[in-house]
């Protein structure tokens, strides 16, 4: 019972902040000092879903890249955190340290001189560019996330699997892959939202001419059309949100990974 309570009232401290964007997305008159709108209608998002709207264009552009670069990240961040749970070497603090420089160091002092790289080589003001460069943060936290997972790895199911006579394709789709798969799942979902979300490094890198939801939402908070603003925050957040819910049974329970979360 208990439980439960706490569960409820972590989702209502969850959903209490969208409370306003989701009133805003279908007001047509809201007047200080009303606490709820005057008049409701759903004029934003029939704006959103006109021919002439960005909206279809962000939403491809931005699926796109996410996609890439989860894909992208997992594939680095399965390898690199395998080396990283599973064995010991000299300087593994340092290359910790350095894997989350990205992380730590501002956004736009990180892509300023990847911007002049990538102008040079032909990158800037494209998709591609704009994926690799939202590598730079995804990829730290998929490989300390699988670190994680690897670092409590039994690496006996492969060994007798190798006894057996499987073969290391067979023994990565079959026992290792699935083994830790819900903590690859949860760094795919990490990677995927960070990418999706991403603004600053998209501005610098894409130029402008690479049209993701981000750079549209904050075209549109800028603007004088808080209604429109607010119905495309709405749609911005509905894939993170059915992610998170594919994702949340790995999390907790009896899909947790065999492997489970140990230290690095």
């Amino acid at each position: 019972m208990r439980a439960a309570v706490g569960r409820g009232l972590l989702v209502i401290g969850l959903l209490i902040p969208l409370v306003p964007l989701a009133l805003w997305s279908i007001t047509r008159t809201w007047q200080y000092p009303s606490l709820l709108p005057q008049e409701y209608n759903l004029r934003g998002f029939e704006e959103l879903g006109r021919p002439g709207s960005d909206l279809l264009e962000g939403v491809i552009t931005s699926s796109i890249i996410a996609i890439i670069v989860t894909l992208a990240a997992a594939g680095i961040g399965l390898s690199a955190g395998r080396a990283l749970g599973l064995y010991h070497f000299r300087s593994k603090r340092l290359i910790q340290f350095l894997m989350l420089a990205p992380v730590i160091v501002p956004a736009f002092a990180v892509t300023m001189g990847i911007q002049v790289l990538f102008i040079r080589v032909g990158l800037a003001d494209t998709l591609w560019g704009v994926a690799l460069v939202h590598l730079i943060p995804t990829v730290p936290y998929v490989t300390l996330v699988m670190g994680s997972v690897f670092a409590n790895y039994d690496v006996a199911y492969e060994e007798q699997a190798r006894v057996l006579g499987a073969g290391p394709l067979s023994i990565l789709f079959r026992i290792t892959l699935p083994a830790v798969f819900p903590g690859l799942a949860v760094a795919s979902l990490f990677a995927f939202v960070t990418s999706w979300s991403e603004y600053i490094l998209t501005l610098l890198v894409g130029g402008g001419t690479i049209k993701t939801m981000p750079l549209l939402l904050f075209a549109y908070i800028g603007g004088n059309d808080s209604t429109r603003a607010a119905a495309l925050g709405i749609i911005f957040i509905i894939p993170p949100l059915l992610l998170l819910a594919l994702t949340s049974r790995y999390l907790t329970g009896s899909k947790r990974a065999i492997s489970g979360l140990g230290q690095l």
